[in-house]
Formats: C-alpha cells, sequence, structure tokens
C-alpha cells in the first residue's frame, strides 16, 4: 500500500473551502488528496470507519503500509500543518496547549463555521489543474 494522506472536508462550508484553497496553495509537494463528505469516497471509507458519520467539518485518513489511521478535530489540523513546510512551526506549537482545549477550541469553530464564513449551495468543484487532487 502506498503512503496516502486525504484530507476529508465539508463541500458546502465557506471555512472549510477556504482551508482547502490554503493547502492546495500550500501543499508544494502534493502530499494531500481531497474528498468532500458529500462524496462517494467518504460513503466507501465510512462503512470501514464508522466513528467518523457524525464528523461534520473537517478530518484526515492516513493510509500506509502499517495500516490506516484517522485524525479527527484539532489533530487533523496540526497534522495538516506540520506537513505544510511554511507553517510547521504553528503545527508544533499548537501541541503545546493540552488536546481537550484544544478540541473545544475546535468543536466552538465548527459550531459557528456556517454564520461566519456561509454555507454554499453545492460542494466545491476542483478547477482542471486540481482534478487530480480531488477524489470523488
Amino acid at each position: 500500500m502506498i503512503e496516502q494522506t486525504i484530507i476529508f472536508f465539508d463541500g458546502v462550508c465557506g471555512l472549510c473551502n477556504r482551508t482547502v484553497d490554503f493547502v492546495l496553495s500550500e501543499d508544494r509537494e502534493r502530499k494531500f488528496l481531497f474528498s468532500p463528505l458529500q462524496g462517494e469516497t467518504f460513503q466507501r471509507i465510512a462503512r470501514d470507519h464508522p466513528e467518523i458519520m457524525n464528523v461534520d467539518s473537517i478530518f484526515v485518513l492516513r493510509s500506509n503500509p502499517e495500516g490506516e489511521e484517522l485524525l479527527l478535530r484539532s489533530d487533523a489540523i496540526l497534522y495538516i500543518l506540520n506537513k505544510l513546510p511554511r507553517f510547521r512551526w504553528l503545527g508544533r506549537l499548537g501541541y503545546i496547549c493540552p488536546a481537550p482545549i484544544r478540541n473545544f477550541l475546535y468543536r466552538l469553530i465548527a459550531a459557528t463555521r456556517y454564520p461566519i464564513w456561509g454555507r454554499r449551495d453545492s460542494c466545491r468543484l476542483p478547477t482542471s489543474e486540481e482534478k487530480t487532487r480531488f477524489l470523488p
């Protein structure tokens, strides 16, 4: 199995889509693939990982020869930042804060994301240059 990292995101969430745009612009090594929570890939993965059925924002699924690892809430965000060279420092800094506090802040932002950053009527469509990075 090839090492692969998929960022699953809420395709209709304005904040989630801005996060995807940010990662696309900073991920020069093309480490990440992307898939909306509303897509076929999420439905297929959810069969093997029922714990993600209640996830409604961003999470990361890492696959490598040893198996799969799910990263939820703040752990997912800090993992993503750690893989972006210009923001690795911020990811490392984030781990100073205890996980319960980080996850409380994450849930607070997730709960208010639609009123603040908006909600789209449909999922984000990748540009022709981005299509190879997006899973259905």
